[in-house]
């Protein structure tokens, strides 16, 4: 699915009461179909070269908001760096362990996978990350 439209989103954030920016109308633009999971510092950067001057402090209370309103998942790394998922549909992700890309992977028949150790506990959703090398490490 992925994050609504620039437009969209403005209009949720007024209608929300948020204040909506050019700062901020950037960043939608940014998000918009951005399969990168992109950090918070990444984000910056963009929008820094298109509007210098913005905050980073703007990026992370945009992507806050974004994530209160359930347009945006949040992806804790090893490195510790939050990164910022626009796309919410029910999927997992592949990291690679050189290049630290970070890509969607759908898992088919996820309920009826053999998992133990849940001891009475019942999930109602999960999210993995499979690690290793992509294809382009893998072929350096």
């Amino acid at each position: 699915m992925g994050v609504r439209t620039p437009t969209e989103l403005t209009t949720e954030f007024r209608t929300r009461g948020l204040k909506v920016t050019p700062q901020r109308q950037l960043l939608f633009r940014l998000l918009h179909g951005n399969m990168t999971h992109p950090t918070a510092e990444r984000l910056f950067a963009e929008a820094s070269a298109q509007m210098p001057g913005i905050s980073l402090r703007t990026v992370y209370q945009t992507l806050n908001d974004l994530t209160a309103m359930g347009e945006l998942q949040i992806l804790q790394s090893a490195a510790g760096s939050a990164r910022f998922d626009p796309n919410i549909d029910d999927h997992h992700h592949a990291l690679c362990d050189r290049c630290g890309e970070l890509h969607d992977v759908y898992v088919d028949h996820f309920d009826s996978l053999m998992v133990s150790g849940f001891d009475g506990f019942r999930p109602d959703r999960a999210s993995i990350v499979f690690g290793g090398v992509c294809a382009a490490c893998a072929a350096a």
